[in-house]
């Protein structure tokens, strides 16, 4: 039962031109977005006139083979780094919640733990650190490796990656600086702490050279929907992204994710829910539906098909286009992924050519066309089912597609008081009303629970 007063968490997917795959060839969308700061900064500006929670950046260490095979057909080549790129539009922005991808797989939990503690500082708290172990097989061929990690081993160096992180972020207590300089005393040694972790794939001292952050700690995302990434998310997560096509789906998903959250000692509010959404917005539905054929009439068959044969972790091209989707085995790459399709198909006899014209624009998420109204009404049938404590927004085509929502949409959840008017605080651990993240030692001091995903 949904508590008096709750209302709808948003974040912003800004993925580059859009989220539709042929957003670029639009003639309203900027074609080299992904490489223009401008463009970025006018996006981001949209979101927060929008008070949306956070925006959110995916991103890969390297550009998957469906783009190098679409014969230069993909705009999705070409982007920036996105840590580089939120301490950018910190600069530009106040209020907004600033999250990216940051990969377990490829990367060391020493640097990414003060990349993200920087940006925390630098944007007066509002960072996220969206935890991932990498689908891309392509990442693995840019640091050392000639196949990609096993998909239970990724899973577990994330494990460990994800504490390693925390503990650094734990290394200074809330008030370790004494800045005193009369008695030339800058920290309190008592108040920062070594790590010293010793594990099977990590050794790491510590601690860490950038002090406690703002709001305690950066905000962690996880979009595992399998069952190694529902536990990863139940053990460390503040948010969960993830596919979830239908209000079904979505309540039974809601359900085991809180409860496993409850199993692992955490209260199930500090954990919020936000399926993607991908909304299509008109004043009139005909005009919503002209918008999104618009787009669909844009898609390269080749890029298509590229691209759910690299959401689907197998090679479609052998396969009649216009036959069934097949009953694929499991892969190395996305498990959650790959069942959201085949059920997708299945529930609809979809096949494949119709299953990547309909992917196209929301990768397995749940697509609305219609009416501001028509679309909030979808919004609060999932929140009020708890199918969802809000929606990471996928907007098809940008800016066009992510206006239209702030113009059309906002004020109608505004009205039925289900968002926010204005930001009541300045962190996005204050957006999203998570407690305050106390410290491993802190919490062994005072005789509570010493975890180092521990908080009140």
């Amino acid at each position: 039962m949904r508590k008096a007063g709750a209302q709808i968490k948003l974040g912003a997917f800004l993925t580059a031109t859009g989220q539709h795959i042929a957003a670029w060839r639009h003639p309203d969308v900027k074609a080299d977005a992904g490489i223009d700061l401008q463009e970025y900064i006018r996006v981001v500006k949209i979101a927060e006139r929008g008070k949306f929670d956070m925006m959110f950046l995916a991103d890969n260490a390297g550009i998957w083979d469906r783009e190098l095979e679409s014969d230069g057909r993909s705009s999705r080549a070409a982007y920036f780094e996105p840590i580089t790129l939120l301490s950018a539009l910190a600069a530009v922005t106040e209020r907004i919640g600033l999250v990216a991808t940051a990969t377990a797989t490829f990367n060391e939990p020493y640097n990414v733990a003060r990349k993200y503690a920087s940006l925390d500082h630098l944007s007066g708290g509002r960072a996220g650190w969206n935890l991932v172990t990498s689908a891309n097989e392509a990442e693995a061929y840019n640091f050392g490796f000639d196949v990609h990690l096993a998909h239970a081993d990724r899973y577990a160096r994330a494990r460990e990656f994800a504490e390693i992180v925390i503990g650094l972020w734990d290394s200074w207590e809330d008030d370790a600086l004494i800045l005193d300089k009369e008695g030339g005393r800058f920290f309190d040694p008592q108040k920062l702490h070594m790590l010293n972790h010793k594990g099977e794939r990590f050794t790491v001292r510590g601690p860490l050279n950038v002090p406690r952050t703002p709001q305690g700690r950066p905000i962690i995302v996880q979009a595992g929907s399998s069952e190694a990434g529902m536990d990863l998310a139940a053990w460390c997560a503040d948010v969960v992204f993830t596919a979830q096509p239908a209000l079904s789906d979505g309540i039974a998903f809601y359900k085991e994710l809180k409860e496993r959250v409850r199993k692992v000692g955490r209260s199930p509010d500090d954990l919020k829910i936000m399926p993607g959404l991908s909304p299509v917005v008109g004043r009139t539905r005909e005009e919503a539906q002209a918008k999104f054929q618009e787009l669909q009439d844009l898609i390269d068959p080749v890029v298509g098909l590229g691209l759910l044969s690299s959401m689907a972790g197998h090679d479609l091209s052998g396969y009649p286009v216009d036959g069934p989707f097949p009953d694929l085995p499991d892969n190395n790459t996305g498990k959650g992924r790959l069942k959201v399709l085949k059920d997708t198909a299945a529930r609809e006899n979809m096949t494949i050519r119709q299953l990547y014209t309909r992917i196209a624009g929301t990768r397995g998420h749940n697509l609305v066309i219609g009416t501001a109204k028509e679309i909030a009404d979808q919004m609060e049938e999932w929140f009020t089912s708890e199918a969802a404590d809000g929606f990471n927004i996928m907007p098809q085509a940008l800016p066009g597609s992510l206006s239209d929502f702030v113009d059309l949409v906002i004020p109608e959840l505004q009205r039925r008081g289900l968002f926010r008017r204005e930001y009541e605080g300045s962190t996005l651990r204050e957006h999203l009303g998570l407690s305050w993240p106390h410290t491993r030692h802190a919490l062994a001091r005072d005789g509570r629970n010493a975890k180092p995903d521990a908080a009140e």
